[in-house]
């Protein structure tokens, strides 16, 4: 098995990334444009936290983070 195919740090961020990208370019409603800056704050923050709980400092805490 291969680590690359489960490397999770990177797939959040390719994620985040293409979220970025559906939205980057759409014209939208009032709301559209709300739900879309939500999403993107939502996908970024996933690949942040766990970043965060990757590097806690015993197994306990990381189970907490994450």
């Amino acid at each position: 098995m291969s680590d690359k195919k489960f490397d999770l740090t990177e797939r959040l961020e390719d994620f985040a990334a293409s979220i970025i990208l559906l939205f980057n370019n759409k014209p939208m409603s009032y709301a559209g444009d709300y739900l879309a800056k939500q999403l993107i704050r939502s996908s970024c923050s996933s690949a942040l936290n766990y970043g965060e709980a990757l590097g806690a400092g015993t197994d306990r805490d990381k189970i907490n983070k994450l």
